[in-house]
């Protein structure tokens, strides 16, 4: 496949960026994207250019890392992980635009690759549980009902990708918290801190710029491990409950 690709080339987050012109010739269809980006760079770098810059970890749709925006779609024309997308999703000869993940919270360290550790920050905010649960054998003496554990790890799926953020128009973190939120909800081990854990974290959230959800469902269509939208309506039961107790108290 030879592909004409539109790079998205900034040096910090001081500097201004602009689109970039590039030729990516025998990419294999069996690629995936970064493999594709790999094979760019080497071909830049036989030229005597600076190769693209971009953020990658596993390569396996676990770490989220791979935060791009392609044709306009955070993580692009498919339900995973940018490093699970293969180029045989492509056509021969087609135009890719390449970006990175655009949010005021997500600053571009360098061309593609983008600090998303305001969601790191969040997820201390929140913190963990106090509940001891020992081994395997105590902490299953804690029965929980099936629907309620099928929830929590539905909502633990989140890989804290990103594109959630990068894909609403208010660049909001609500898929993201309202998951984390969920997770622990749904527990009962995830109690005692229930109230503190969303207050924390909602201010968190606010405090690094993030927006706020007005239902456009963007988040949970690009979302690669499918969180659905409703841990956003438990997030929003959850807070002005724990907002008017935090007052009473």
């Amino acid at each position: 496949m030879n592909l004409k690709l539109k790079v998205w080339r900034q040096k910090n987050a001081q500097s201004e960026g602009k689109i970039v012109d590039y030729e990516a010739q025998n990419i294999p269809a069996d690629a995936s994207f970064l493999e594709m980006l790999d094979i760019l760079n080497e071909q830049l770098q036989a030229k005597g250019e600076e190769p693209v810059v971009f953020d990658h970890d596993c390569r396996e749709g676990i770490c989220g890392a791979c935060s791009l925006t392609i044709n306009g779609i955070a993580h692009g024309p498919s339900a995973t992980t940018t490093c699970q997308l293969y180029m045989r999703h492509f056509k021969d000869g087609q135009t890719i635009f390449i970006e990175p993940f655009r949010a005021r919270a997500f600053p571009v360290v360098r061309d593609l690759m983008v600090n998303r550790s305001a969601l790191d920050r969040i997820q201390r905010a929140g913190g963990f549980i106090t509940a001891r649960v020992g081994s395997a054998q105590d902490a299953n003496s804690i029965l929980v009902p099936k629907k309620d554990a099928d929830r929590a790890m539905e909502a633990a799926a989140c890989i804290q990708c990103g594109a959630c953020v990068a894909s609403c128009p208010n660049a909001s973190a609500m898929l993201f918290v309202g998951a984390k939120v969920t997770h622990f909800a749904s527990l009962p081990q995830g109690q005692p801190e229930r109230q503190q854990r969303v207050l924390q974290m909602v201010r968190k959230m606010d405090e690094e710029g993030f927006g706020n959800c007005s239902n456009h469902y963007e988040c949970e269509a690009v979302c690669p491990a499918n969180i659905p939208i409703s841990v956003i309506g438990q997030l929003n039961r959850d807070y002005p409950a724990a907002l008017v107790k935090d007052s009473v108290v």
